[in-house]
C-alpha cells in the first residue's frame, strides 16, 4: 500500500471522528453554552485527557511501535505476541493502582492542578470533582486501546485504530441528545456527559481488541514482571510520554490560568474543537503512519529512503496545514457562528471563540510539523531529545500564558499556545537537521515558499468572498442559508489556493504521487486486514 494511501486511511476515519466531534460540540453549545456546567466538564474531562497522552498514545507511538516492530522481524508473531504480554501485565497493573490513588486524591487534584480557581465556588468545585471521578478510568481504557492500536499500526491494520476514536463522539452524541429530548438540567446534562465518556472508553477498548484478534494475535494476561522488553521499554517511553502530550500539557496549563475566569474553559475548548480538524486528520495521520514506516526503513539500513519519507511528509502536511491556517485566521468568525450561535452561546461568546480560534489557526502548521518530527527521533530510539525540548516549549508557554492573560484573556492562553507549538517544531527541525537525519531538498524549501504565496493570494480572495456573502452570514439568515453561504467560502478557497499552488511550482500531483508511494517491505501478510 503506498505511504499516501496510508495517509488517507488514517486522515479519513480521523475525519469522520472530527465531523462527529463537531457535531457534539454543536450540541454542546446549544445545551450548555459557556455556562458553569460546561466549565466543570470539561475542566474535569481535560484531566484524563492529559494522562491519556501522557501514558499512552505518546508512549506507545514512540517506544513501543519500534519494539514491537523489531520482536516481529526477530521472533514473527509469536515474538510480537509474547512480548505484547508482558507489555499488558504490567500496563495493567500500573493503571489500576494509579486510577484508585487518583479516584481518592481527586479533591486534591482538581484544586491544584484541574482548576485551582474553582475553589471559591463551592458548587462548581464539588461537581467537577464528582465529574472526575466517574470520567477518570477512561484513562485506564484508552491507554490499553493505545497499545492495542499500536499493534495493529504495526501490522498494517491502520483502520481500526483510527476509527476507534468515532465511539467516543457518538456516545456523547447520543447522551446530548438524550438530554435535549428530556429537557434536561445543564447538571443533569453534565452526569449524561461523563457517564457516556466512561462507556466510551470501554467500547473503544473491545473493538480495538477484536481489531487485534481480527489480526491474528490472542493476548492473554501475565503476572507482571520487569523483563529485559519491558524495561526497554518503559526507559524509552517516559521522555516519549511527555514529547507526546506536549499539547494536552500546554493546554492544561492554559486551563489552570483560564479557570480563573468563568467561561474561559470553555471557549478555549469550543475553539480547540476546531482546530483539531485539521490537525487530526493531517497530523495524526503522517504521526501514525510514518514512525513504523521510518522505523523499518532505518532497521534496514535505508537512510535516503528514510530521508525521503520525512521530506515528502513535511510537504504533504504543509501542502494542507497552511491554507487550513489562512481560512481560520479570515473567517474564523463565520465558522464560530455557523458551527455554535444558537442556543446559549450567544453573539458575544461568537466573538470571543472566533477570536480565540484565529490565533490558534496561526499555529497549526506549527502543531502539525510537530508530528511530523517527532517521527524522526523516536524510530532511532531517541525520546530524550525531544523530550529536553518540549520541556524547553512547557517553560515557554507557562511565562507566555501568565503574561498575556490578564491582558487578553482567551487570546492571551492560544498565543501561548501557538508561539510554543511553532518553537517547538523549530527547534525539532534543526537539531534532526544539525544530526545529520534530516537532508535538506533545495527543491522542498521552494516549493513551501510557493505553498506560501498560494495561501496568501487564498486569504486575500476568501476575505474579499466573505465580505460579499456577509448577509448570507449573518446571525439573522436561516441556518441553511449560513450553512450553505460557509460550504461555498471553503469551496472558492480551496479552488482559490490549490489553482494557484498548481499553478506557480507550489505543488505537481504527479511528483506527489511518485515520491509517496512506496510498497510495504517484509510486512506480513494483509488478508483479513480491517483496512
Amino acid at each position: 500500500m503506498s505511504l499516501v494511501r496510508k495517509f488517507a486511511t488514517v486522515g479519513g476515519a480521523t475525519l469522520g471522528s472530527r465531523v462527529l466531534g463537531f457535531a457534539r460540540e454543536t450540541l454542546m453549545a446549544a445545551a450548555l453554552g459557556t455556562g458553569p456546567m460546561a466549565d466543570a466538564f470539561y475542566a474535569a474531562f481535560r484531566f484524563p485527557n492529559l494522562f491519556r497522552r501522557l501514558f499512552a498514545e505518546g508512549a506507545f507511538n514512540a517506544a513501543f511501535v519500534p519494539l514491537f516492530a523489531k520482536e516481529i522481524e526477530a521472533g514473527g508473531i509469536e515474538g510480537a505476541k509474547r512480548f505484547s504480554e508482558e507489555v499488558f501485565g504490567v500496563l495493567f497493573s500500573v493503571l489500576l493502582l494509579l486510577t484508585i490513588a487518583m479516584e481518592l486524591m481527586m479533591p486534591l487534584i482538581v484544586a491544584w492542578i484541574i482548576a485551582p480557581g474553582f475553589v471559591g465556588d463551592t458548587e462548581k468545585f464539588d461537581i467537577t470533582v464528582k465529574l472526575a471521578v466517574v470520567m477518570f478510568p477512561y484513562l485506564m481504557c484508552m491507554s490499553l486501546t493505545a497499545m492495542l492500536s499500536g499493534m495493529l499500526n504495526s501490522l498494517h491494520h491502520y483502520f481500526a485504530a483510527a476509527v476507534a476514536p468515532v465511539f467516543l463522539n457518538v456516545m456523547l452524541i447520543g447522551a446530548l441528545g438524550l438530554a435535549l429530548w428530556q429537557g434536561a438540567s445543564p447538571l443533569d446534562t453534565a452526569w449524561y456527559l461523563s457517564w457516556g465518556v466512561l462507556g466510551a472508553g470501554l467500547l473503544q477498548m473491545a473493538v480495538l481488541y477484536a481489531g487485534v484478534r481480527h489480526a491474528g494475535i490472542r493476548i492473554g494476561f501475565r503476572r507482571p514482571r520487569m523483563t529485559p522488553n519491558v524495561k526497554r521499554l518503559l526507559w524509552l517511553a517516559f521522555p516519549a510520554a511527555v514529547t507526546g502530550g506536549i499539547t494536552q500539557i500546554n493546554q492544561i496549563i492554559g486551563q489552570m490560568i483560564a479557570s480563573t475566569k468563568d467561561g474561559a474553559i470553555s471557549v478555549l475548548q469550543y475553539a480547540d474543537r476546531v482546530y483539531q480538524l485539521p490537525l487530526g486528520v493531517v497530523g495524526i495521520a503522517v504521526g501514525v503512519v510514518l514512525l513504523p514506516e521510518l522505523a523499518r526503513a532505518l532497521k534496514g539500513g535505508q537512510e535516503r529512503e528514510a530521508g525521503n519519507l520525512q521530506n515528502r511528509s513535511m510537504e504533504f502536511v504543509l501542502f494542507l496545514t497552511l491554507p487550513a491556517a489562512g481560512a481560520l485566521w479570515v473567517i474564523s468568525d463565520e465558522i464560530v457562528r455557523v458551527l455554535y450561535e444558537r442556543g446559549a452561546f450567544g453573539t458575544e461568546t461568537t466573538a470571543i471563540v472566533a477570536g480565540t480560534l484565529a490565533i490558534y489557526g496561526l499555529g497549526l502548521p506549527g502543531f502539525v510539523m510537530i508530528k511530523a518530527l517527532n517521527p524522526g527521533f523516536f524510530a532511532r530510539e531517541d525520546t530524550k531529545t525531544p523530550m529536553r525540548i518540549t520541556l524547553l516549549s512547557v517553560v515557554l508557554n507557562c511565562i507566555l500564558a501568565v503574561t498575556l492573560f490578564p491582558l487578553f484573556h482567551e487570546r492571551g492562553i492560544a498565543t501561548a499556545e501557538a508561539v510554543s507549538g511553532w518553537v517547538t517544531a523549530l527547534l525539532l527541525f534543526v537539531t534532526l537537521v544539525r544530526r545529520g537525519h534530516w537532508p535538506l531538498e533545495k527543491a522542498l524549501a521552494w516549493r513551501i515558499a510557493r505553498l506560501l504565496i498560494a495561501t496568501v493570494v487564498m486569504a486575500v480572495a476568501l476575505n474579499y468572498a466573505s465580505l460579499y456573502l456577509a448577509d448570507r452570514l449573518a446571525p439573522t439568515s436561516p441556518l441553511y442559508e449560513q450553512v450553505l453561504a460557509l460550504g461555498l467560502l471553503v469551496a472558492f478557497a480551496m479552488v482559490v489556493y490549490f489553482s494557484v499552488a498548481f499553478l506557480i511550482g507550489g505543488a505537481d500531483l504527479g511528483m506527489l504521487r511518485r515520491n509517496l508511494k512506496r510498497k510495504a517491505k517484509a510486512a506480513p501478510p494483509e488478508e483479513g486486514s480491517a483496512e
